[in-house]
Parts: C-alpha cells; sequence; structure tokens
C-alpha cells in the first residue's frame, strides 16, 4: 500500500514577518518547504505529493520540487482546512486509501516517528496523529491581548500538542472536512475534524524536536536541530 501526502503550503506566514511566505525561507541552502519534502520522501510508504499553494504563489517555481512528477500542485484556499481539502479531492480514494497530511514548515520531522504512526494507524484501522505530552504549567488568560492576565492554571495532565504528520483514510477525511467546512467548524487541524465529527484520533508520541517553523527564533533552532540530525 502506497500512502499519498497533502502538504498545505498557500500560507503567508505573517508571524515571521518575512519577505516571503516562511515555507520559502531558507534553511541550510534550501528552502524549507524542499527540506520538508525531502524529509518525506526517506519514507517508503508515502507516495506522490499534493502540494497546495496559493493561484498566485511567485516562489514555488522557482525551487527544484517545480520539475518533480510525483509533485502535484493544487491551488490552495485562504485556510489551512481549505488547502487541505483541495488535495484531498485530487487524490483517488481507490488508488490511495490513505492520506498523511503534513505542515510544510516542519522539516525537521523524524522517519522512524511517522513510520511509528503509519503502523500503529494503519494496524488499527484508525486514524491519528504524531503528538508530544505537554511539559509546561498551563495557564488560561483573560483580558486584551496588551492587558492580559492570567485567569487559572491549567491541568496539564492528559494534555498534548498536536504535530503533524497527521495520518486518516482518505475518503473519511475528505467527507468529514466537507462537512465541517459547510456547517461553519472551526478547524485547526485534520483531527479537529474529526473530532468535530464524534469520530476516534489516535495519539502516537514523537519527538519534540520535530517544530514548526512560525517566528523568526523559530528559524535559528530549526537550523541547530538540522546540524544535529
Amino acid at each position: 500500500m502506497t500512502i499519498a501526502v497533502v502538504i498545505p503550503a498557500a500560507g503567508v506566514g505573517q508571524r515571521m514577518q518575512a519577505d516571503r511566505p516562511k515555507q520559502y525561507l531558507e534553511l541550510a541552502g534550501k528552502t524549507i518547504l524542499e527540506h520538508t519534502v525531502q524529509r518525506l520522501a526517506q519514507v517508503p510508504e508515502l507516495g506522490p505529493v499534493w502540494l497546495a499553494v496559493a493561484k498566485d504563489d511567485p516562489y514555488f517555481a522557482a525551487t527544484s520540487l517545480a520539475l518533480q512528477p510525483h509533485i502535484h500542485r493544487v491551488t490552495g484556499g485562504s485556510e489551512r482546512a481549505d488547502s487541505v481539502l483541495a488535495g484531498l479531492m485530487a487524490i483517488d480514494a481507490k488508488e490511495y486509501p490513505w492520506v498523511l497530511v503534513h505542515d510544510a514548515a516542519r522539516p525537521l520531522v523524524h522517519v522512524a516517528d511517522i513510520q511509528k504512526l503509519i503502523k500503529r494507524c494503519v494496524d488499527s484501522g484508525c486514524g491519528g496523529i504524531l503528538a508530544t505530552p505537554v511539559r509546561d504549567t498551563m495557564k488560561r488568560s483573560m483580558g486584551t491581548l496588551e492587558n492580559t492576565q492570567v485567569l487559572h492554571t491549567v491541568e496539564r495532565k492528559d494534555l498534548w500538542h498536536a504535530l503533524t504528520p497527521q495520518l486518516f483514510p482518505t475518503a473519511q477525511l475528505k467527507d468529514v472536512l466537507q462537512q465541517a467546512l459547510q456547517s461553519g467548524a472551526v478547524i485547526t487541524d485534520e483531527a479537529s475534524a474529526l473530532e468535530w465529527a464524534g469520530l476516534p484520533v489516535l495519539l502516537v508520541s514523537g519527538r519534540a524536536d520535530n517544530i514548526k517553523i512560525t517566528q523568526s527564533e523559530d528559524l535559528l533552532l530549526a537550523r541547530f536541530y538540522l546540524e544535529q540530525q
């Protein structure tokens, strides 16, 4: 069985405050997106990649990915869920019964973690996500962004940081995501669509260095982790 891959990469990365979307920033001589795709290519179980980029994206054509035959470009949307759905709509669920969704800005995921996620999900027949247990004390806030105060401490037991990849049966994810978006539900990741539908999602423990590059300091940390790996 070969698993299809969807990478939503239509975001503009406003928090990075760079001159281009974060997935096209340079990391050790390549764009972050190129690192991410090449990392996934090391997993034998994974097949073609559907890459959802912005309609007017001026950067993708200049990357090494543009001419690779196993990478299919689709037009992404304004939100992550729209981009993921665009990729899903292009995939034949009979040919690829499972689909793996991964953030464009997570270039440090370990192959062993991906394979662990695949085995757990396929063996159980249930979709799942990579995640790490919360380590820090968690606070719930009150007030405005400029004048925020602690409301109370949140018990961190049983709390997890959701990561990607996230792996689900292709037809199931497409149907649930469509229904959730049509209903106006807030979908922050693929697992939240399954949760909205009342369907189970496995939590598979992954490495904490599978960071998402979101802010400028993340890029420095990613360079360090990449050197270590």
